[in-house]
């Protein structure tokens, strides 16, 4: 059973959060502000912690930047949208991911289990790998049977973000927010239009269409 910390000050988003993470199998203590949280981390052993941002007594980017200089730990941010201007800011806080208010519950769920996943084998130092497609991390390459396809480093930075996430519905909003950033004021399509030239490089469609969702990244699409 994974133990999850809660460190959320709003008594009800933090109530609903330890019904729903008890109601999925979690062991679950909450904190209901920073130096609370980090009083916490340290007198117990967690395997993910959901950190508000606007907390009393220590600020969650405190309690985010405190707790990995310690530890490894994943941790989702929760945070409302005006809360962090981009992903830049957000990973110098040392989060692994974040959700922004008022959010669903599954998609929460989803997020946790990317994390911990992250957190096992699946992403290395140098290479993200599923299946049959592979990212260098380092060299900034992308090989489909270890033969390398030629991309734009957007392109690289889109693909990095689909196999992070892979086989989750991924939003347009989401996608831009990550990749373009919270500020971009362009058009939406831009995504389709990489994702379209992404599928074109690939030869065969590794992301497919949610209609009215999104996206999604899976291996067995198309007779891979």
């Amino acid at each position: 059973m994974k133990n999850i910390l809660i460190i959320e000050d709003d008594e009800k988003i933090r109530r609903i959060l330890q019904l729903e993470l008890t109601h999925e199998g979690y062991r679950v203590d909450t904190a209901i502000d920073g130096d609370d949280g980090i009083d916490k981390f340290n007198s117990n052993k967690y395997d993910l912690i959901l950190l508000d941002l606007m907390l009393p007594k220590l600020s969650g980017e405190e309690v985010c930047k405190n707790i990995r200089s310690m530890s490894e730990i994943p941790i989702i941010v929760i945070t409302a949208k005006d809360q962090i201007k981009n992903k830049i800011e957000l990973l110098d806080m040392g989060a692994d991911d974040y959700i922004t208010k008022p959010f669903n519950i599954d998609e929460l769920f989803a997020r946790m289990r990317v994390a911990f996943r992250n957190k096992s084998n699946y992403k290395s130092k140098d290479f993200l790998i599923y299946k049959n497609l592979k990212l260098d991390l380092q060299q900034k390459k992308f090989y489909i049977d270890n033969q390398e396809i030629s991309i734009t480093k957007r392109e690289f930075a889109l693909l990095e973000y689909f196999l992070i996430n892979r086989e989750l519905v991924l939003s347009r909003e989401k996608i831009l927010e990550n990749i373009w950033g919270f500020d971009y004021e362009g058009d939406d399509k831009i995504v389709d239009v990489y994702i379209n030239a992404l599928r074109k490089k690939m030869k065969k469609n590794y992301i497919e269409t949610v209609r009215g969702f999104g996206y999604i990244l899976k291996s067995e699409i198309g007779g891979i």
